[in-house]
């Protein structure tokens, strides 16, 4: 008798586990590696920082990475660290598991109190500013390059974050080279 209230026991368990996951993973498009959700329009940049993509769960294929993506994605990583924060969801994944854990009849609100949560750190996201909505900073012109202070790249006058980033100063290559600067995505400025 203990074997079969056992057995029926793991079976509710395991179904409610795959109710919660279905719902935590309800209109995100990746899931991450290290257990956080991706929710971007597109694939590109998803998960990075996060040890890359465990599942698409949006059912398209992924984009082959092409010079175009990997510039881009080099930018976004490079220009906003904030976008890391976005999907930390350790309590929310953490307050799931313990439901999947629990006796069947706490297993529904602890599972709304996780949803509840995701959908609060959700609310508090704002997607970083595209460099093309950016007004350069005056100052630059020919000869003159963009360097980021605060990742040390330099950008060369008609990239796309040329004067855009947060914090930099326009000067010659040599400077940014003696300060310590190194061109964005490894193309010298001509």
């Amino acid at each position: 008798m203990k074997t079969l209230l056992g057995s029926v026991a793991i079976g509710i368990g395991a179904l409610l586990c795959q109710g919660v996951y279905a719902q935590d993973s309800a209109g995100h498009t990746a899931l991450c590696k290290d257990g956080t959700y991706f929710d971007g329009a597109t694939h590109k940049g998803a998960c990075r920082g996060h040890k890359g993509v465990k599942e698409w769960l949006d059912k398209t294929a992924a984009k082959s990475d092409t010079k175009a993506d990997a510039k881009s994605a080099d930018a976004t990583a490079t220009e906003d660290k904030a976008t890391k924060k976005h999907h930390r969801k350790k309590d929310a994944d953490t307050a799931a598991s313990s439901a999947a854990a629990a006796p069947a009849a706490a297993a529904p609100a602890a599972a709304t109190a996780a949803s509840a949560a995701k959908d609060e750190s959700h609310a508090k996201h704002t997607p970083p500013t595209p460099a093309k909505d950016i007004v350069a900073k005056p100052g630059g012109g020919p000869g003159l390059v963009w360097v980021n202070a605060e990742s040390k790249v330099y950008h060369c006058q008609g990239d796309e974050w040329y004067g855009k980033t947060k914090q930099g100063s326009y000067m010659s290559v040599a400077d940014a080279e003696k300060a310590g600067a190194h061109a964005a995505h490894g193309k010298a400025c001509q």
